[in-house]
Order: structure tokens, then C-alpha cells, then sequence
């Protein structure tokens, strides 16, 4: 109660602040924050106030991570297309090529297959290239005590921060990532870090920044600890009867729970017509102007939005995953429609060909809050 009382007194003073305002040490708010963490994870509070001390508000933060007032219509073919291209898919390949070795063990390890794995690297940060420049302390900062609406989950990213700089024995202003607080590769915030972080090529250390290694490994460690199953659909493409209301499928929300007798009497089918023994979920693909695309997603699918609360990012994620398997395979695959032509003839198998656990798409198939689309 007290903390309330006093983040509201301060509440004014934040909304009215400039970005030069006073040292977040000044804040009774923060004084507060420290006086808490210093408690509960027995640290002394020396440390955190200088660390704060060097904090700086970021109003760029602030303004990215704040919805817009009006939003646009949702595309799912304007979203898969910022994914589904030539820099993706090829430099995914690259990936695969250069960690293949690493990609092989973490499937043996955690049961997550390479593609998976390298999509989602490629969705969040293009391999590695796009890590992000903002310093966290501040951002987390920033976020913290000058954001009401989500000042509770960064505080606790904040106060994660500080746990993962003293177990790294790194300064905490010494990481950067997204605005959002969100590290290296494959962008985990500093709770997933300390939660799901493996130190894959065994040197002792975390390291999210210079190479890979560690990044595929606790991507598929982060799968699994959710719930992914090795050999099991992600997702397929269905076909609606006319008569079907998709509206009551769809609200029965995001985590599988619809069995094939319950879609085949609501007149929901598989595209090949028939349906893995395994309970789904309706997922609608909205673009404007054109019919919407409707998928069944099963418990890997539900898995990867664990990564990401969004339909649309687990679709891109499962997307990308098939255009690089069957880039790495020797398929011939168009971008714009990654799938293979109807009737296309497979090229000669690469000669490090790893076994697919992906059906293709005449079968069942199986890569992040908040749920969006």
C-alpha cells in the first residue's frame, strides 16, 4: 500500500517530466523499488543506487512501446511479408550451415527441431544481426517508473536485471538490447535470461552477444520448459464449411482445446481432409480485401506464442521455419508464397541433409504479455 501511495503522489511529477529530469535516486518511488529488491534478494542497496544513478530517461522508449491511438487494420499478408523474404530465408540458410553441429545437438537435447529454432532467430533478430542499441538499465528504467500502464512487469525486469548483472558480475549498465529490455539473439528479457539460459558451448558463461551457441540452445531449452513436443503438428491449414461459424472457435481462445470430433461437427477440416488425433485451436488470418486464411493450430503452435503472445508471429515463426527446411532439403520454394509449386520436382538433397520432424504440407505439420495479431 505504501508503494502505491507513493508512485501516485509522484505520478504528476512523471507525467510532466522532461527528459532531463531529476536522478531517478531522487524518487521516493525508486527509493522504494531499491529499499524492496535490497530485501528480497539480499542485496545491499549501495550498488543499485549507483547503478540507477546512471539511468537516464529515454522518452524514445516511451513512444515505442505506446499504442497508437488509431490503429490500422490488421494484414496478415502485410505482417508475413516482413518474414517470409529473400534476407530471412537465405541468411537463415547461412545460419544453418554455420551452426548445423549446434542446431543437430540442441534437437537431440530439448527436441526442438533446427528449423524452429532458426526461425525464431530470424524473426527476432535476423540471425543476430539486429540485437538492438538501447541501453537496458535505462530502458528498464524508463520503463519502470515512468510508464504506469506496465510499471509493474518492468519493475520486475528491472529488478531482474540487477540479479542477472551480479550472477554475470557485469555492470547492469553494461547490456543493451531492444526498448523493451530485451537481449542479443534471441531477445529474451532478463527474467527469461536467468529462467531459461543455457550456457550451450560450455565456456563457463551466458553470452547472447558474440555468437549463436548459447542462443539456440536456450531457445530450444524455452520451448520445451513451455511444452514442445518432439514429432508433433504445429499447425495446418483448414477448410470451413459454408455453414461454420468461426466466431465461437475462435473465442474458445488460443490454447488447444478443440477436439476432431468437435471440429468435424462444426464443419472444420483439414485442406488434405484429414486431422491429426490431437485437440487444436482456430486460428483467423485477417487481411483486408481477401479472404480470410484459417489454420488449426496445435500444441507446438501454442508453444511458440508462449515466445510471443501474437497468432500472427507464431504463424510467420512456423512459415519461415518451412521455407528453411526446405531451402536446407533442396526444394525450390517462392518466396511469396513459401510453399512449393504444385508438381515442382525436388532438387538433389543437401549432402548434410538432417532428418525433418516437420511433416510437409500433404500431412499434418507443426517458431515472443500480451496476445496479438
Amino acid at each position: 500500500m505504501k508503494i502505491k501511495v507513493l508512485l501516485a503522489a509522484c505520478l504528476p511529477l512523471v507525467l510532466t517530466s522532461s527528459p532531463a529530469h531529476a536522478d531517478y535516486t531522487m524518487r521516493a518511488d525508486v527509493s522504494a523499488f531499491v529499499e524492496e529488491i535490497s530485501a528480497r534478494n539480499q542485496i545491499d542497496t549501495a550498488p543499485l543506487y549507483a547503478a540507477l544513478s546512471r539511468a537516464n530517461h529515454n522518452p524514445r522508449v516511451i513512444e515505442l512501446i505506446t499504442p497508437p491511438t488509431t490503429r490500422g487494420a490488421r494484414s496478415w499478408r502485410r505482417y508475413r511479408s516482413r518474414f517470409l523474404d529473400r534476407l530471412h530465408i537465405d541468411a537463415g540458410l547461412q545460419a544453418w550451415a554455420q551452426y548445423e553441429d549446434t542446431l543437430r545437438r540442441a534437437e537431440k537435447e530439448y527436441g526442438v527441431p533446427p528449423e524452429i529454432v532458426l526461425a525464431i532467430l530470424g524473426v527476432e533478430t535476423i540471425y543476430g544481426r539486429n540485437t538492438g542499441n538501447f541501453e537496458t538499465l535505462s530502458a528498464l528504467a524508463t520503463l519502470a517508473f515512468d510508464y504506469p500502464p506496465r510499471a509493474e512487469l518492468f519493475r520486475g525486469e528491472l529488478e531482474a536485471l540487477f540479479l542477472l548483472a551480479r550472477e554475470q558480475k557485469r555492470d547492469p549498465a553494461s547490456f543493451t538490447g531492444s526498448y523493451a529490455g530485451a537481449l542479443g539473439w534471441p531477445q529474451f528479457l532478463p527474467s527469461s535470461v536467468r529462467r531459461f539460459a543455457v550456457d550451450f558451448d560450455g565456456d563457463g558463461h551466458i553470452d547472447f552477444d558474440r555468437d549463436g551457441i548459447d542462443a539456440i540452445g536456450s531457445i530450444a531449452h524455452y520451448l520445451r520448459e513451455y511444452g514442445w513436443m518432439a514429432d508433433a503438428p504445429v499447425a495446418i491449414r483448414a477448410r470451413l464449411e459454408p455453414r461454420t461459424d468461426p466466431a465461437p472457435l475462435i473465442d474458445a481462445g488460443v490454447e488447444p482445446g478443440l477436439n476432431p470430433a468437435r471440429l468435424a461437427e462444426a464443419g472444420v477440416h483439414s485442406l488434405t481432409g484429414g486431422l491429426p488425433d490431437a485437440d487444436a485451436t482456430l486460428i483467423d488470418l485477417e487481411t483486408p480485401d481477401e479472404e480470410t486464411e484459417y489454420w488449426l493450430g496445435y500444441r507446438n503452435f501454442y508453444v511458440i506464442t508462449r515466445y510471443n503472445r501474437s497468432n500472427f508471429y507464431a504463424m510467420a515463426v512456423f512459415q519461415l521455419a518451412r521455407a528453411l527446411r526446405d531451402g536446407h532439403d533442396g526444394f525450390a520454394m517462392p518466396v511469396a508464397t513459401a510453399q512449393k509449386p504444385a508438381g515442382a520436382k525436388p532438387r538433389a538433397k543437401s549432402r548434410k541433409q538432417v532428418r525433418s520432424t516437420r511433416a510437409k504440407p500433404s500431412r499434418a505439420t507443426r517458431k515472443p504479455a500480451r496476445r496479438r495479431k
